[in-house]
């Protein structure tokens, strides 16, 4: 062996990777276990409302007009979005992928910074319509394409908040959720996903915190280009093995755990350590919407105008958001000063509280503009990563102070499937009204909707889809 650490890590990842392709190849060839399968559907349900959500906003409305007008004639996939129109597989896959983390409602993985729901749906669906594949299938490939993207995230942990993982995973996603579709073995698998993690991107995690809405670009282009890397590995065009440590532990100078792509394969699935969100902002920010919530229902006969000063307490990741005067909805979706307020002014953190209105609101900019940022001490590893204390100083010089250590949404804390389906409903309901009750009954694993294909499934969750 050599004496070189480096080149051995690389040739270990280099292994690990190989068997994590193996036994995806192999995964999706038998059913999941009833409670994974439950998770897959629930992540399933989930991002797809949350892609309605987003596709109703005027610059997503746009860029999925200009997505069409380009797209060739073939009308293989849905978009979910009003009208539910279908367009091409990769027009439809880039039109999702455009929407579903715009309003900070798709799911997420806690174990590491990674969405594997919104790098693998839009184009896991969109290949699964055209293709008509069988609903069990779909929920099967579901669970084991998040499971290798998360993987790849937890053995590529980035130093810091430096690159954003919509950008450096969203390729690789994608790319493993259509290879699982066409039902390649372990080797082709292997070529799609080389391939396209070579073409991952080096997307700044601030450009989310200043608000610059190509953020949500990326798991649009992420979709078109994982289809595209498994178009040209069937063509003989793919990476090489050692390509995603390249990429990663090279370029981009991550950590490498090479273990973390095999430890526990079929034991311990990624699906169940997913979180779901009702606030409509980072989740680094979702235990300081909880605490000032908290604070809120003990006004008694005050009101959110009487305070004086916010001071938050976060984990590292939450003082990151340190934007006080946000410029997009993006923006106050990364601010801690804005999340914070806008929850005390508005007793809400869900959608209400991020609107085009609330950014220049002067009571809104006022109370921004009187937060403060602190470290909370102890701070522990995943989950207790994203802790936070708020404290209210009232004008009379009095105190409040409420603690959220770990919030809501994990799989440790999780919202009951009624929770759920109530943000299912309002999210989807108004666009595609037959969705929540055919995606609740896919999660309860229906044997009517769980026995069709897929282009039947979009037909039923689609119809009498409103403009």
């Amino acid at each position: 062996m050599s004496q070189n650490p480096e080149l051995n890590q690389r040739q270990t990842a280099a292994e690990h990777t190989k068997l994590l392709f193996e036994w995806a190849a192999q995964a999706c060839a038998s059913p999941l276990p009833p409670v994974i399968r439950r998770r897959a559907a629930t992540i399933l349900a989930d991002d797809i409302g949350a892609m309605v959500a987003g596709s109703v906003e005027p610059q997503v409305a746009q860029a999925r007009q200009d997505f069409v007008n380009s797209s060739s004639p073939l009308q293989e996939a849905t978009i979910f979005a009003p009208g539910a129109q279908t367009a091409d597989r990769y027009t439809a896959a880039s039109a999702n992928g455009m929407s579903i983390t715009w309003c900070e409602l798709d799911e997420g993985f806690r174990n590491a910074s990674c969405h594997g729901g919104a790098y693998t749906l839009p184009a896991l669906l969109a290949e699964a319509q055209a293709r008509n594949t069988n609903v069990e299938q779909v929920l099967r490939a579901v669970a084991v394409a998040y499971e290798v993207t998360t993987r790849f995230a937890l053995a590529y942990p980035f130093g810091g908040f430096y690159v954003h993982p919509h950008a450096a995973f969203a390729t690789l996603g994608a790319a493993v959720a259509v290879s699982l579709i066409r039902g390649h073995d372990a080797r082709m698998l292997q070529d799609c996903v080389t391939g396209a993690a070579s073409m991952t991107f080096a997307g700044p995690f601030d450009t989310a915190v200043e608000g610059s809405l190509v953020r949500n670009g990326w798991t649009a282009a992420g979709a078109w280009i994982g289809m595209r890397a498994a178009d040209w590995a069937q063509a003989g065009i793919a990476g090489g093995i050692h390509t995603p440590y390249d990429v990663f532990a090279t370029n981009f100078r991550t950590r490498c755990l090479p273990e973390q792509l095999t430890a526990g394969l079929g034991e311990r699935w990624s699906v169940s350590n997913g979180y779901h969100k009702i606030f409509a902002c980072c989740n680094y920010a979702h235990a300081a919407v909880e605490a000032s919530l908290s604070l809120r229902s003990q006004l008694g006969s005050r009101t959110a105008q009487d305070i004086a000063e916010i001071r938050v307490e976060a984990g590292p990741a939450g003082l990151s958001l340190s934007t006080v005067e946000p410029a997009t909805v993006l923006a106050a979706k990364f601010s801690m000063p804005h999340a914070v307020a806008a929850t005390a002014l508005r007793g809400t953190g869900g959608a209400a509280s991020f609107l085009h209105d609330t950014l220049q609101e002067p009571a809104m900019a006022d109370l921004r503009r009187r937060v403060t940022l602190a470290a909370f001490e102890g701070a522990g590893p995943p989950p207790l990563d994203r802790p936070a204390r708020v404290t209210w100083t009232f004008h009379d010089g009095e105190q409040v102070s409420a603690t959220v250590i770990n919030p809501r949404g994990g799989a440790d804390q999780p919202f009951d499937e009624p929770t759920l389906l109530s943000k299912l409903a309002e999210n989807t309901a108004s666009v595609l009204p037959a969705a929540p009750d055919w995606l609740a009954r896919l999660i309860d694993g229906d044997p009517t909707v769980s026995s069709i294909g897929w282009r039947e499934a979009m037909a039923a969750l689609t119809q009498g889809a409103r403009a």
